[in-house]
């Protein structure tokens, strides 16, 4: 049985310390050897939750957009639906979930569409985007007490114009959308 090569750029840990563990963020700090030989005492590695986020259209083909306040930046903005994955819970359920939760939204056909690193540098977690088509308002919203959360219809190219002016903040909501226009360039 042959043994996988190990990574001839990766890092080794040679010590590693949580600094604080709270629902939404763990800290560390690691002491690293890298492959040159140098190392690092105080390596800062953020544990973050999966995220998940939905590319949601109607069945008319409108996109479903979110508008909500974001403290830590100061700003309202235009999102997609998203939100945490759950520890065992598939991402794609989340998403479903998530949508529901804060647009009373569901059903369609779903698709993964791509998964992404918020801070491959710093972060430890991913962020899962998947297509859905065909939803339809089933309910309410469900919101958290944390979430004021306004529900947003918008044709194509509202969307794309959202984006072209820098509208969207999130950068893990701006890239798939940018990658969905370039691959449905006709509109689909």
């Amino acid at each position: 049985m042959s043994k996988v090569a190990k990574d001839p750029m990766e890092w080794e840990v040679l010590e590693s310390e949580y600094l604080f563990n709270k629902p939404w963020l763990t800290a560390r700090r690691e002491h690293v050897k890298l492959p040159t030989g140098a190392e690092i005492q105080d390596f800062y590695v953020l544990e973050y939750p999966e995220f998940c986020n939905v590319i949601a259209i109607t069945k008319d083909g409108k996109f479903l957009m979110e508008r909500q306040y974001r403290h830590a930046q100061h700003l309202t903005g235009y999102e997609i639906p998203a939100g945490c994955v759950e520890d065992g819970e598939d991402p794609m359920e989340a998403a479903k979930r998530e949508l529901y939760e804060e647009t009373g939204f569901g059903g369609g056909a779903w698709r993964h569409f791509m998964t992404v690193s918020p801070n491959a540098g710093a972060c430890t977690n991913y962020s899962h985007t998947f297509i859905a088509k065909g939803v339809e308002r089933l309910s309410g919203q469900h919101l958290e007490e944390s979430e004021d959360i306004k529900v947003v219809l918008m044709d194509r190219d509202e969307v794309l114009r959202l984006l072209q002016n820098d509208e969207f903040h999130q950068a893990m909501m701006a890239a798939p959308l940018w990658k969905y226009f370039a691959t449905n360039m006709d509109g689909e």
